[in-house]
């Protein structure tokens, strides 16, 4: 999987997505409930260079599988949205995979 361009790609937005997921579950409710803002700059740091290097791997996806702007700036909304990364490998990255 971690091979091809696309399978890197699945792997990182999976941990992207679950990164996001505990700075907005677990992260944020320490700093702002319990006045604890250490989690916020680990768990952010993380998470923002997951998210860069997710970016970075859906411009090399669009060339190495001729994608459209159109599905490249779709994967870049998932990535914003909670529960996106999931939702995108789900409807549009399983299938380029297989057939990678």
């Amino acid at each position: 999987m971690l091979s091809t361009t696309i399978g890197r790609l699945r792997i990182i937005g999976f941990i992207e997505g679950l990164s996001y997921i505990l700075l907005l579950g677990i992260a944020m409710p320490l700093k702002y409930i319990y006045d604890l803002p250490q989690a916020v700059r680990v768990i952010g740091m993380a998470h923002g260079v997951l998210f860069v290097l997710f970016i970075a791997l859906t411009v090399q996806a669009k060339f190495v599988y001729k994608w459209s702007f159109m599905k490249m700036f779709l994967l870049w909304i998932a990535s914003i949205l909670p529960f996106g990364t999931f939702y995108a490998d789900y409807k549009m990255l399983r299938d380029d995979s297989a057939a990678a």
